[in-house]
């Protein structure tokens, strides 16, 4: 008999859903929610799919996260199949974009969802999907946009949104179920222009060289201890450029200015205008004129050991007999946003070695094993006492 989570993956993958596009997914996912009894909320924004559903009148309400949309092949003659058409390997696989990132948690969330509803009449809580097509991109008008709204209702009713929320991000390193993240760390990008005083190369008392003093800011960056004390639940907070571009192309002359872009990956022990503030300190003390555009694509966030990390190690545990990792390592992903409800949340998918690459694939036996993950979850959550 085939995998029903199988088969469902099967069927996004073959969706062309390059993000913003959504290419038909969230039909495909809802209809099986509505025949469920959910209702089904689109949230679409500025061209991006989104769809919030639920099922249930009261008790806390355990809401599944993710994306329809993918990042984009790469040249399609470099894979070994048609990225959007599902293929089976020799040594077990599924490969395809998105298979690993993230269609085959999308649809082990819904058959753990349709199989726990069928033996579970009456279970004492809710469930919930937040869904969007605007992850792999920009993130501008997809989930913060539903969390926005979300926000609103429960600030209206005094009634949480989301209590425990499970994303279903590829955060497994080796092995299912070996990571899963509890936080990620924030990111703050700033453009750097700095301003000296273009002039001949031969005649240095007559020009500042930005690109000089380019790097002695880097140098500068580079010593600072962004945090003061360590923390027990993230790595310290780095920092990286990653681009300079200065110069007028001639070899005898000092530029006037010198763009330098850089980027904070930072921890819940500073915050983003604190960086902010202490980089403006650096550029004054080193007598550096320069104008900075700063942007902060997200904050840090931390659950803490709650009922929702403590259900989660052990479910893993008794179906694995893994003692997983909690991390908080990786990159931003949407539990940025959903976070700022308050609510208890954990990311936690398939293997995520091949995810953005040429022949993304994700292990066919794990399909019904992550299902029995979120039916687990979902068991130990809301299931009846």
């Amino acid at each position: 008999m085939t995998c029903p989570v199988r088969q469902l993956t099967e069927d996004l993958i073959r969706r062309p859903s390059v993000t913003p596009e959504d290419a038909g997914c969230l039909a495909i996912i809802g209809s099986r929610l509505e025949a469920l009894g959910f209702t089904l909320e689109r949230m679409d924004q500025d061209g991006v799919s989104n769809l919030w559903a639920f099922w249930g009148e009261s008790g806390p309400l355990l809401c599944f996260a993710g994306h329809t949309d993918v990042v984009p092949t790469g040249e399609r003659s470099a894979w070994s199949s048609d990225p959007f058409e599902p293929t089976e390997t020799a040594n077990g696989y599924l490969r395809g974009r998105g298979a690993a990132d993230m269609k085959s948690s999308l649809a082990a969330m819904v058959v753990a969802t349709e199989e726990f509803l069928r033996k579970h009449s009456e279970p004492t809580g809710r469930i919930g999907f937040l869904l969007t097509s605007d992850e792999e991109g920009p993130a501008t008008a997809g989930t913060v946009a539903v969390i926005n709204t979300l926000i609103a209702r429960q600030t209206d009713s005094g009634i949480p949104a989301i209590d425990y929320c499970v994303i279903g991000e590829p955060s497994s390193k080796d092995r299912l179920g070996d990571v899963v993240r509890v936080g990620r760390r924030g990111s703050l990008n700033a453009h750097i222009t700095i301003h000296g005083t273009q002039g001949h190369v031969a005649y240095p008392e007559l020009v500042k060289n930005p690109i000089h003093l380019s790097a002695q800011l880097i140098d500068a960056l580079i010593a600072t201890d962004w945090d003061g004390e360590p923390n027990a639940y993230f790595p310290p907070t780095s920092f990286q450029v990653s681009n300079i571009k200065a110069g007028t192309g001639a070899t005898n002359v000092v530029p006037g200015t010198a763009s330098v872009q850089a980027n904070w990956r930072f921890s819940t022990s500073t915050t983003a205008s604190e960086i902010q503030t202490r980089t403006e300190g650096l550029l004054q003390s080193l007598g550096i004129h320069a104008d900075i555009d700063w942007n902060l694509s997200g904050e840090p966030f931390l659950t803490q050991e709650g009922a929702l990390t403590e259900a989660t190690q052990r479910v893993i545990h008794a179906q694995t007999g893994l003692e997983t990792e909690l991390s908080t390592g990786g990159g931003t992903s949407d539990g940025r946003f959903i976070a700022r409800l308050g609510c208890e949340l954990v990311e936690l998918g398939p293997v995520n070695r091949s995810i953005h690459k040429i022949d993304e694939e994700v292990c066919i036996a794990d399909l019904p094993r992550l299902r029995d993950l979120y039916l687990g979850l979902l068991e130990s959550l809301i299931g009846q006492t």
